[in-house]
């Protein structure tokens, strides 16, 4: 098993990092050799961080938690959507607005504001307005529905919030810790992992790098959402309690030492 993940990981490409002049020192742990002016990260730290990760998110799904994904760069805002929808878990993936977290309360009426424009747009009151409202209304609908329709199912803040570079969501990172929120990042060797409970060191500009990690991660959390229907079972010895609740801290390290490779088929990453 552990050889198949290192081959889906190299495959991928999750082992290219960025120019060696643009990197992080505190990324040293992480990083196995430097080819060609491009460090290469070590696949097993990128396993450690993903068993890590996996484990962390299941248990926090298992337990009726909300897992936040977010993603706004070009290369993860699809695949960022995709996996939260899988796993029916809230997502931003075009704009993340200042507060989002922080500022919750605002948010949640805005939300509430975009269910009431689509009521109107949906319906036969929106004949009713003039033309110039009626485009102001679809523009204010528009808008609102890029940058929130993913929240819509939360109803209250995450327990944790999953990172796809951590450098581009830096205003979601320290909302987060603000709030003590944990989080879980896909980071490359340009960022600092002491920002991130859980890091997963991995490249976080490859569109198919990143829809491996994130696919991985959405498994974990639809096995541990599928879990907390028993968990909650009148009779059973689990709804006599809350469980035992893992923090990142608590996460063991159980990944295998399988040897790591630095050649792929793919291209390298662009600079």
């Amino acid at each position: 098993m552990a050889d198949s993940i290192v081959q889906e990981l190299v495959e991928a490409g999750v082992h290219f990092g960025h120019r060696a002049s643009r990197w992080n020192p505190k990324m040293a742990p992480y990083i196995y050799a430097r080819k060609n002016l491009i460090h290469v990260i070590d696949v097993r730290e990128t396993i450690r961080g993903l068993l890590r990760a996996k484990k962390f998110l299941a248990q926090v799904a298992s337990g009726g938690g909300l897992v936040m994904f977010v993603g706004t760069k070009r290369q993860a805002s699809e695949t960022v959507e995709r996996a939260a929808t899988r796993c029916e878990m809230p997502y931003v993936s075009e704009r993340w607005l200042g507060g989002t977290l922080t500022n919750f309360r605002t948010i949640r009426s805005r939300l509430g504001r975009l269910e009431e424009l689509e009521t109107l747009i949906h319906g036969e009151e929106l004949g009713t307005y003039s033309k110039k409202m009626q485009s102001a209304l679809n523009r204010e609908y528009r808008k609102m529905f890029r940058n929130l329709n993913g929240m819509r199912s939360m109803n209250r803040l995450p327990e944790v919030v999953v990172v796809v570079d951590p450098n581009k969501e830096k205003n979601a990172i320290r909302e987060a810790r603000k709030l003590g929120i944990a989080t879980v990042a896909l980071i490359d060797t340009d960022c600092d992992p002491d920002l991130v409970d859980l890091p997963i060191p991995g490249n976080d500009d490859g569109i198919r790098s990143i829809e491996t990690i994130l696919r991985h991660l959405a498994d974990s959390v639809i096995a541990g959402s599928a879990d907390v229907a028993a968990f909650h079972k009148p009779g059973s010895a689990a709804s006599s309690g809350n469980g035992d609740q893992v923090t990142p801290e608590d996460t063991s390290n159980p990944a295998p030492q399988p040897a790591v490779a630095t050649e792929s088929t793919d291209a390298s990453k662009p600079t």
